[in-house]
């Protein structure tokens, strides 16, 4: 238990920031930041505790107005075909101060498997294929270091994987990757499942065109 509160206090300490200005020029950072291909591998080389996960994040519906749609793919290296996440970020300017990344999930994932080879196949998917999952909306702010680090609020993303009651989700974001780190809880904020000795560590193996 001593580690799991040490690596949590690290992990939100690495957060703690001025606020700064933001703008439509950060949102395109933040997006160029999170497209491309990620890999965990090296982590999992130096840490058994962690899986090595292949993580695809592609920019879709190129001409919408409202901000930018990812999509995201996450895989065990081994099975990279067989994705065990699918999701759809949308990235958007709430105010000068803070970005979000709404979560939306697919009512049926398996019809778009691989897709981020071929992003124009989006075009073709309907809306309403996708549903939002209401509280797990990532806000995210810029450091002085340059990284955009946010999390979710509170309690509101709900999750019952494993008995848990809700979910948090922190993350820092640089131009070589991403930090991640994903946990449930139950009723009484015992953590269920998800990373005990920290965030998942991707680094970006190729950029996104």
């Amino acid at each position: 238990m001593k580690n799991l509160l040490l690596g949590g206090l690290l992990f939100l300490t690495c957060q703690c920031l001025v606020a700064q200005k933001l703008g439509q020029k950060e949102l395109v950072q933040l997006k160029t930041f999170m497209q491309g291909s990620f890999s965990s591998g090296q982590q999992a080389k130096s840490d058994t505790s962690f899986l090595p996960i292949s993580l695809e994040m592609k920019q879709v519906w190129t001409k919408r107005k409202d901000g930018y749609w990812l999509y995201v793919e996450q895989a065990q290296i081994i099975t990279p075909a067989k994705p065990y996440q699918q999701r759809m970020y949308h990235l958007y300017l709430q105010d000068d101060t803070i970005l979000v990344s709404q979560v939306f999930e697919f009512k049926d994932p398996s019809i778009v498997v691989g897709w981020w080879k071929e992003p124009r196949r989006f075009d073709s998917l309907k809306f309403y294929a996708l549903g939002s999952r209401i509280g797990c909306e990532v806000y995210l702010k810029k450091n002085k270091q340059g990284e955009f680090t946010g999390n979710t609020l509170g309690k509101e993303c709900e999750s019952t994987i494993k008995g848990a009651s809700y979910a948090t989700s922190e993350v820092i974001i640089n131009k070589s990757g991403l930090r991640s780190w994903d946990r449930g809880w139950d009723a009484d904020g015992k953590q269920v499942w998800g990373s005990i000795n920290g965030p998942y560590i991707f680094k970006k193996i190729t950029q996104s065109k």
